[in-house]
């Protein structure tokens, strides 16, 4: 009778600077968030809640044609509500996300005359504090904590970790996660153990979504030629069954 495999040992635990150094030699600086400007990463960050990244960029597309002389919270607000989400119906949820837009778009004219990137430079003169920020943006409505984490990292440069359903998968994958964990507990881990650097939590969310779109997918991972595999609890069992 054939004996099935033991689990193999657990691989060695990797310090998240170790993570981040094998996925940057793996794919290169990421370059990321796609937008032309502050005003568009928010836009961005609101559009795309529950969609790809492709459907957003046709909503943005289309939102720009409808501003010839360029996108800013002004035009966004002086749209109808019912025209604004005609614009941005390929992001889907359309009159969910109009109205959640134009919430960001009415706190971004009121607090930092439109321009998201004034939130960093009020950080940086010290009259602002990151945290106090986030709580801000948090209680602006439909707002979530990815959300408002994108905005902060992408759209201000501040240094907060930007968590999504990759992070989850790839980190739950690697042992560093029990299923399930609650957002802010994946948030504090990378927030805890790397160095507060807006440029550093940048590339590495991005590394984090390259890596969940070619090798750690939901089902069937590419866990062979994974730049993870050899400190990944799930990759080195997967390759062990495979090889048995």
């Amino acid at each position: 009778m054939a004996v099935p495999p033991s689990d193999p040992a657990p691989p060695p635990r990797k310090s998240l600077l170790d993570i981040y150094s094998r996925l940057r030699e793996a794919f290169g600086h990421q370059g990321w968030w796609p937008a032309s400007s502050a005003l568009e990463v928010v836009v961005g960050a609101v559009l795309t809640q529950n969609t790809s990244w492709r459907n957003v960029e046709k909503a943005l597309r289309r939102l720009h044609q409808a501003s010839p002389t360029g996108l800013d919270a002004a035009d966004i607000l002086r749209m109808p509500e019912a025209d604004l989400a005609d614009l941005i119906r390929p992001a889907g949820y359309f009159n969910v996300k109009a109205r959640r837009l134009r919430a960001v778009m009415v706190y971004l004219s009121k607090t930092w005359g439109g321009r998201p990137e004034a939130m960093g430079e009020a950080v940086a003169r010290g009259e602002r504090e990151p945290d106090a920020l986030r709580r801000e943006l948090l209680a602006v409505h439909g707002v979530g904590e990815e959300t408002a984490d994108s905005i902060l990292l992408y759209a201000a440069g501040l240094p907060t970790f930007v968590c999504d359903a990759y992070t989850r998968r790839v980190f739950t994958r690697l042992g560093r996660l029990p299923e399930g964990d609650r957002y802010e507990t994946m948030r504090r881990m990378f927030m805890d153990e790397l160095p507060l650097d807006a440029g550093l939590f940048n590339d590495y969310h991005a590394q984090i979504v390259r890596l969940g779109g070619s090798h750690c997918r939901p089902r069937d991972p590419e866990c062979g030629t994974c730049p993870l595999r050899p400190c990944c609890d799930h990759g080195r069992r997967v390759t062990t069954v495979k090889n048995s």
